[in-house]
């Protein structure tokens, strides 16, 4: 099977770390180039990861007809456009969340790959862990019954600069959108409408930049079900993921992984590790395995399990979220 060569636009932080992936672990692929507005980053990351092409000008990588597929991982605002151009230079794509902070223009980029007939992936990589994965698995089967209550706890060791935060869509679509797509993804439901508050407890300078950095989401789901989320910008404890599902039989929980499964016990209390630090840790098999679906999806002819809907619905769903903390009622999804 021919290997799937690969650009990758934006070497930023998770941008070097799906390179990384893609260079040495997953055997299928091959990058071939790599592109950043920055570009003594694109040529420190090629130069490290032994890339023969570094480009300033993403454009490049989307004229070489030797790529048959790009990773972007760029700004935000420029993901919608990126995602236009590739299909229509027929490059397959995976995509970093979000698509766009923008409806229109995530129906857009979703038409342009349609049109394309090519393959769009979304990264949402929690759906790739493999604990996550099973406890999905594990309701589909039907293990636990019928669900009733989901509970999805995700908070961060640290805020992010306050630079980012003005421009990241705040907490529900910077954040949250992860979990919204986590609490579909779990029972395979769609959300029918949602209800969001919260304050800003954390960081004054939040509130300041006209955000939140602590919230609650209560969820309905179509069959009735309800469901919970809960953020908060800063857990002094370490990266704090956790989720569960109950059902008419049963319950399934998923807890936080740590460095080592070491305790020790003593007179006076119980010791473990705290859990893993942040999210390049805590999902580092996750962003493996997610990366590892799109280059088979390419070779074996098969839509990617996360696309445009889903990348779609979630923003729909963060944008409902924004409105319910100003009405102070439930709104419901995409009206």
């Amino acid at each position: 099977m021919e290997k799937v060569n690969i650009g990758i636009i934006g070497v930023g932080r998770i941008g070097r770390l799906h390179a990384r992936n893609l260079k040495y672990q997953i055997p299928g692929s091959k990058v071939l180039a790599v592109a950043d507005i920055f570009e003594k980053s694109a040529r420190e990351t090629a130069s490290q990861l032994e890339i023969s092409i570094a480009e300033k000008d993403y454009r490049v990588l989307l004229e070489n007809k030797d790529i048959n597929a790009v990773v972007i991982c760029s700004s935000t605002d420029t993901h919608a456009q990126i995602i236009s151009e590739a299909a229509q230079a027929g490059k397959h794509i995976f995509c970093e969340k979000p698509i766009a902070l923008d409806i229109d223009k995530i129906d857009q980029s979703i038409t342009a790959v349609e049109n394309a007939g090519v393959k769009l992936q979304v990264g949402f990589n929690r759906r790739f862990d493999p604990s996550f994965k099973k406890a999905k698995e594990l309701v589909a089967k039907g293990t636990i019954g019928t669900p009733h209550l989901v509970r999805i706890t995700s908070r961060d060791p640290e805020p992010p600069p306050i630079s980012y935060v003005k421009v990241s869509g705040g907490i529900f679509l910077d954040m949250m959108i992860h979990d919204f797509d986590m609490a579909r993804y779990l029972l395979d439901q769609e959300v029918v409408e949602l209800m969001a508050v919260g304050s800003c407890l954390v960081d004054p300078a939040i509130g300041e930049a006209g955000d939140i950095d602590t919230a609650i989401v209560t969820l309905k789901y179509e069959n009735g079900a309800w469901g919970t989320i809960d953020n908060s910008r800063k857990a002094v404890y370490g990266y704090d993921q956790r989720i569960e599902i109950f059902g008419s039989e049963g319950c399934v929980m998923v807890g936080n992984p740590t460095p080592t499964e070491v305790i020790i016990n003593g007179a006076e209390n119980t010791k473990t590790d705290k859990p893993l630090y942040f999210f390049t840790e805590r999902y580092q098999e996750a962003y493996l395995a997610e990366m590892k679906e799109f280059i088979k999806c390419i070779q074996q002819d098969i839509k990617p399990s996360v696309g445009g809907f889903d990348g779609k619905i979630s923003v729909q769903m963060g944008y409902a979220a924004k409105e319910s903390l100003i009405k102070g009622s439930f709104v419901k999804i995409g009206k």
